[in-house]
């Protein structure tokens, strides 16, 4: 039998066929390192703003207590007491800190030390130099003692995420 030769139409061929087209998804090892990293990025960025936030009025606290070293006396002291209580203010709950007076306020400021240098050491003074005109005050180691009082601050509480 003799071979007939096949015609196109005869052969059951099909045109090329191209590859689907690249789809973004999934997406490749490299993309999901890429976004891991600005996650990891943006979460230090994040942590990095809320310590920094958190322990802002401690370094205004601090900047404002070397703002008194020019001070003396009296003077000295009611500017201490006022800045003292104004960061415990901010510091605390409002409650626990706004009525204190006299030996009380002086107890709560020796809460971080062992020794008790306000009621019974150089902070004394705080009871009652800002109500005597002629008072004298060690100014050097008093503003260290406050000094080493605002460095003990706890930080603040976060209020990043409460909308305050």
């Amino acid at each position: 039998m003799p071979q007939t030769p096949m015609t196109p139409p005869d052969l059951s061929l099909r045109d090329i066929h191209l590859p689907a087209e690249i789809g973004y998804w999934p997406l490749a090892p490299g993309w999901w390192l890429l976004l891991g990293g600005l996650i990891l990025l943006g979460l230090g960025v994040l942590f990095v703003f809320r310590f920094r936030q958190r322990r802002r009025l401690r370094r205004l606290a601090l900047r404002q207590l070397d703002s008194l070293q020019s001070l003396r006396g009296a003077e000295l002291a009611t500017d201490l007491s006022r800045l003292l209580r104004q960061a415990a203010v901010t510091h605390f709950p409002r409650y626990q800190v706004a009525g204190l007076t006299g030996r009380d306020w002086l107890e709560f400021l020796d809460r971080p030390f062992p020794e008790r240098p306000f009621t019974t050491g150089v902070g004394s003074v705080l009871y009652d130099a800002p109500y005597r005109s002629e008072i004298v005050i060690e100014d050097e180691s008093l503003i260290s003692l406050c000094r080493k009082w605002l460095r003990k601050l706890p930080p603040q509480p976060l209020s990043f995420w409460r909308g305050r």
